[in-house]
């Protein structure tokens, strides 16, 4: 991006199909991607603004917030549309953190594992990260008989750091 050049403000209604992928894909944008307001499934959109130890606390959230402050701005009912799609949508607005989290590669694998046993203690799901998760997450500070939907944003940081450097 030239020097002086804004940043590229994302405003879609993006397909339901396609809406995660991209906003993964536009979280690890380079300096060219600006904020972003988009249109997603209600539930989508609620996974993206979550907070830990909620129901929709996962992944999306965690990587969503490790770049951006995000918002659940309005929702938008079905009728809304011709024709009316079978659910509502919502509008996020994601506005980027004056210091994003870096490793957001790390971060995804590290989440992956966490999330994909929902119901496991981390010290069991992250063996599908690592055979060391015990020691991963001692070195990030955290309770191995912790369950994903309980670790904030600043827990998943030091669980990516920690593996980054395992």
């Amino acid at each position: 991006m030239a020097r002086g050049t804004p940043a590229v403000h994302i405003v879609s209604n993006l397909p339901y199909n396609v809406g995660t992928p991209l906003l993964i894909k536009w979280l690890k944008a380079g300096a060219w991607r600006g904020d972003m307001t988009l249109m997603f499934q209600k539930e989508v959109a609620q996974r993206i603004v979550a907070k830990p130890g909620g129901e929709a606390y996962g992944r999306l959230a965690v990587l969503a917030q490790a770049r951006c402050t995000t918002r659940l701005e309005f929702t938008v009912p079905a009728r809304a549309f011709t024709p009316a799609p079978k659910v509502a949508s919502a509008i996020v607005s994601l506005s980027d953190l004056d210091e994003p989290y870096p490793y957001l590669d790390a971060l995804e694998r590290v989440t992956a594992a966490a999330f994909g046993q929902r119901r496991k203690m981390l010290r069991s799901a992250l063996r599908a990260l690592t055979p060391h998760a015990e020691a991963l997450l001692k070195a990030a500070h955290i309770t191995p008989t912790a369950r994903a939907e309980e670790i904030d944003q600043a827990g998943f940081r030091r669980l990516a750091d920690a593996w980054r450097v395992i």
